[in-house]
């Protein structure tokens, strides 16, 4: 497997960087997750937009984004998979032991790693943790994932593939890596961004294609909801069968299947749909 760091290609058992750079020891980083069906990128142009939006709000420079294409098209090209994972990080750089930045300049890795298909529903449980909504880094894509990680095991360890969070007022936020959508009298609702939640490539472009609706959600919804589903780079739309203990028969239900289809289908006529 071949990796770019900091301006070209290299071996994966020979690609460094340097143990005193910040994304490491400080979590100082942002990064994007795209996906690469037979060589060809989901939504780029979406992504490094966000990416250089996530800098922007860490006080990162701003990325080159053209040399970040690069990167990515000579990963895609030197590891041909049918569905992977491509993985863009892009950090502080080599800098003090502290919070404090350095002036090396920043790094950069694309990295691609191969996955597969979703199954199309899966279990979610809830976790006691909040996001916080007025957080200095709410609603950007950082490298800072400890609580999702914390998060995501205890799913696991209940025969699930996902936790939700609510945010410090109690209502519905997110996923540690999705976000989450929930039908009520047939419409489909998701949590604004103005609940803490991370703006969604694929939320944003599930919003557009389905017309869903942005709502404030109380946690109980995920009581009372006809229908749950997730959205995210590698899983698209996904239906939820079960919530904690809750099981929702039949997922996925017909208002999600739509949306399945709908995403699909879009997706596959416009691989980089740009925003209007």
């Amino acid at each position: 497997m071949k990796l770019w760091v900091n301006g070209g290609l290299h071996d994966a058992d020979a690609a460094r960087v340097s143990v005193l750079d910040h994304g490491l020891t400080v979590g100082d980083g942002v990064f994007e997750t795209v996906k690469a069906v037979r060589g060809e990128t989901f939504a780029l142009t979406r992504h490094l937009d966000r990416l250089t939006r996530s800098a922007r709000g860490l006080g990162l420079p701003d990325p080159d984004l053209d040399e970040v294409r690069r990167a990515c098209a000579a990963v895609v090209e030197a590891n041909p998979m049918e569905l992977g994972r491509l993985r863009i990080t892009y950090t502080g750089g080599i800098s003090p032991l502290g919070s404090e930045r350095g002036d090396t300049g920043p790094t950069l890795v694309v990295a691609l790693g191969e996955t597969s298909r979703r199954p199309d529903s899966t279990a979610v449980i809830t976790v006691p943790w909040t996001r916080n909504e007025r957080g200095a880094l709410t609603g950007l894509k950082t490298t800072s994932y400890g609580e999702n990680v914390v998060a995501l095991a205890r799913a696991r360890e209940h025969g699930a593939s996902e936790a939700l969070f609510a945010n410090t007022a109690g209502q519905l936020c997110e996923g540690t890596g999705s976000n989450v959508f929930v039908v009520l009298d047939g419409q489909i609702h998701t949590p604004p961004l103005a609940s803490g939640c991370l703006a969604g490539i694929t939320r944003a472009l599930t919003i557009d294609w389905t017309g869903a609706q942005e709502s404030e959600l109380p946690m109980d919804v995920l009581d009372r909801a006809e229908e749950v589903f997730l959205t995210s780079t590698l899983r698209d739309v996904q239906a939820v069968h079960r919530v904690d203990g809750r099981e929702l028969p039949g997922a996925p239900g017909p208002v999600t299947a739509k949306a399945m289809r709908i995403f699909e289908e879009r997706a596959a006529a416009e691989t980089d749909p740009l925003e209007r």
